[in-house]
């Protein structure tokens, strides 16, 4: 069962950012969007599991995150991976704040922890919005990426995280949530 943990969005924050997809789908590039019910803050992707690993680590995850206190999160500019002249994927980024990082380490450390092998790249929180397919009409996206896009302003509190079931079909992936484990601690989240 190929899988992840991901922090999900609210509805005003897919809303935005279905806005953003459709204004960059009028360039006609050769890119696979996302679409709104696919977008998500990935923390730790998993990959294939077993299937029986998982009550042990959504109780190892719930024990670890559930103390923390919901945070904000800030969107921030649009760019792509693993740059804007060559890029394969398009996305939105994210401020950089101290308890959305220190989240993602809690996450991946209760994941080693279980067995995972970490990351080997540094974590670099994203909203992926698409992924590049060819050339086609691409360089006016691009362009307009760069110098022509406003910015994105806007903010959530990120209340819980998800470990997500994919299922890969020839339209896009699909995910299921298969453990939700809201933040319900108090107070700062530093």
């Amino acid at each position: 069962m190929r899988s992840f943990i991901a922090l999900p969005l609210p509805p005003e924050i897919t809303s935005l950012l279905a806005n953003i997809e459709r204004d960059l789908q009028r360039f006609g590039a050769d890119v696979r969007w996302c679409g709104v019910g696919s977008i998500h803050l990935t923390l730790k992707f998993l990959g294939e599991i077993d299937p029986a690993v998982l009550p042990g680590l959504a109780r190892a995850l719930e024990e670890r995150v559930a103390p923390r206190a919901p945070f904000p999160v800030d969107l921030g500019g649009l760019g792509g991976f693993p740059n804007l002249r060559s890029p394969k994927v398009l996305w939105c980024g994210l401020g950089e704040t101290e308890p959305l990082a220190r989240l993602q380490a809690e996450v991946e450390e209760v994941c080693r922890r279980q067995g995972f092998e970490p990351d080997a790249r540094p974590f670099r929180p994203h909203l992926t919005l698409g992924r590049v397919q060819g050339r086609r009409n691409l360089q006016p996206l691009l362009d307009h990426i760069r110098i022509g896009a406003e910015p994105v302003e806007a903010r959530f509190t990120a209340r819980q995280c998800n470990v997500y079931r994919s299922t890969l079909r020839p339209a896009g992936a699909v995910y299921d949530v298969l453990k939700e484990i809201r933040l319900a601690g108090e107070g700062d989240p530093r």
